[in-house]
């Protein structure tokens, strides 16, 4: 049976239904941690039902700002960080920079509502691996993006 999920979206954009498969049993080895920072309350309960929605995946908590998400990353250790570009106080373009620093290891997305020649200068350098528009956020999305950006199993050595 296929759950459907709605997306919400601000800026009077419409909600998105998101169609899922079932989920499969996947290895705990497998399972993929992720954590949601954003300041809309809307996208963090999205993002964590697309995120519990999809097989291999497991969503590890949420923060709402930059200086959370720092706080957060040190408790948890996600596998991938999903960062909203545009919260008050620490920015995602500088959170993405400090994380990226601190545990190398973890892919880092960004996510927003604009596009990405609209974002913040310094977005090619903060090491974030990928970007993407909430809109286009989904289940298909998330894997997509694991797949490319931080399945270990499929990264070549020069990174």
């Amino acid at each position: 049976m296929a759950d459907t999920l709605r997306l919400g979206c601000r800026h009077g954009l419409s909600p998105t239904p998101v169609k899922t498969r079932e989920r499969e049993p996947v290895p705990p080895s497998s399972i993929v941690g992720v954590m949601t920072v954003d300041d809309q309350a809307v996208f963090r309960r999205v993002a964590r039902e697309v995120i519990e929605a999809t097989a291999g995946f497991q969503h590890l908590g949420e923060a709402t700002s930059g200086e959370e998400a720092l706080a957060l990353a040190d408790e948890l250790r996600p596998d991938l960080v999903l960062l909203d570009v545009c919260m008050p106080g620490i920015g995602g373009v500088e959170t993405a920079r400090r994380i990226s620093a601190s545990y190398p290891a973890a892919t880092i997305v960004l996510i927003s509502t604009a596009k990405v020649e609209d974002v913040a200068p310094g977005f090619a350098s903060c090491g974030a691996s990928a970007f993407i528009r909430k809109e286009h956020f989904g289940p298909a999305a998330l894997r997509r993006l694991w797949s490319e950006h931080g399945d270990p199993s499929k990264r070549t050595a020069a990174g």
